[in-house]
């Protein structure tokens, strides 16, 4: 049973606060490129069971030959007994525009998986937005357009992780700071953000001092969503949590302390990656078979290089994979890497996104 339905959706009157649209306006390039770094988190329970992991990147990319940042974030786990999982790729414009995202949300129930799979993809002078929904009744879809021209002050999923993180650098957020956002039914709604002061958290043997933002999305149709975000001083995630929720996230061990500053090390710095070679045979002591081997070689290494460039999503997903596996030390490693890897199964690869014009709590 599948139903399908496409719409032209108009907001009633909703319009970003000036303070939210002058505060895009004023984001200068060293303020997104200082977002650059992962998050890796690990979501309990109340009584301090771990649940699942939490993470976020943001790495420079190219999108349809124009700059832009790519935002990867992934949330999976096990909540009352129910395991539950949200991915959001998405290329961000340098003006926190979005130019594509993709968000894939799952529950399994006990006799039925509910999937919600929402994509946003700016054409032309509008925003197209496909949802799709399975459940066990069926599948049902729906589209829905909105002029670029009614979103000024626009914030998605995705550019609300860079917001938050440029927000907390600079540990102040303006008053009256509205912007424009989709609730969980993707109904254009309001997001408004307010300061929560700082406090002290232990993060390991440490007490530090971290700074809290407050975000709440008001919904037309439910009740409204609040989250609570606390950073380090640098913008590293040091908590979040969806105030209703049994579950928080925590970051367990503090980043690296580097210039007086805390900065984490990336897992995979480009000169760490591991180069697999091939093993050196006899043949090597043939002049004619040893010159074609490295002319082989040369033109494979190009090639898987440029399939990198051109795909950058492949070193976010490896690097939050690597982060999750060295956190959590399974001793299954094969089942590890299987339900990570498990929300992805029923996503379109990343890299077709804007070929195909087709997944956050």
């Amino acid at each position: 049973m599948e139903e399908s339905d496409s719409t032209q959706n108009e907001p009633e009157e909703l319009k970003a606060s000036v303070n939210a649209v002058e505060f895009i306006y004023s984001i200068a390039p060293k303020d997104l490129d200082q977002c650059l770094f992962a998050d890796s988190l690990v979501t309990v329970s109340d009584s301090g069971r771990e649940l699942g992991d939490f993470s976020v990147s943001v790495t420079k990319a190219s999108y349809n030959e124009e700059l832009c940042y790519l935002l990867h974030a992934n949330s999976h786990g096990t909540i009352d007994d129910i395991p539950c999982g949200t991915s959001i790729i998405a290329y961000i414009s340098r003006n926190l525009e979005i130019l594509e995202e993709n968000h894939h949300e799952y529950v399994k129930l006990e006799k039925q998986t509910v999937d919600r799979k929402v994509h946003i993809v700016k054409q032309d002078d509008q925003l197209v937005v496909n949802r799709i929904i399975s459940e066990k009744e069926g599948v049902k879809t729906q589209t829905h357009t909105f002029p670029l021209s009614s979103l000024k002050g626009f914030v998605s999923e995705s550019s609300n992780l860079m917001i938050l993180r440029i927000l907390a650098r600079q540990k102040t957020v303006p008053e009256n700071m509205t912007f424009l956002s989709f609730d969980a039914d993707t109904v254009l709604s309001k997001s408004a953000y307010r300061a929560l002061g700082c406090k002290k958290q232990m993060i390991g043997e440490e007490l530090v001092d971290i700074f809290g933002i407050e975000r709440t999305v008001s919904s037309a149709k439910d009740s409204s969503g609040t989250w609570h975000c606390y950073f380090l001083p640098d913008g590293h995630l040091a908590s979040r949590v969806q105030l209703g929720s049994p579950a928080i996230m925590k970051l367990l061990h503090l980043p690296f302390l580097l210039d007086g500053g805390l900065k984490t090390l990336s897992l995979l710095e480009k000169d760490q990656i591991p180069v697999f070679e091939k093993k050196p045979l006899i043949w090597e002591e043939d002049m004619e078979l040893y010159s074609k081997f490295l002319d082989r070689k040369e033109e494979l290494k190009a090639d898987y290089s440029s399939y990198v460039r051109q795909h950058p999503e492949i070193k976010a997903l490896l690097a939050d994979f690597l982060q999750f596996l060295l956190l959590r030390k399974p001793q299954d490693v094969f089942s590890f890497a299987h339900d990570f890897f498990a929300p992805f199964a029923s996503q379109s690869p990343p890299g077709k996104f804007h070929k195909d014009s087709q997944n956050f709590p």
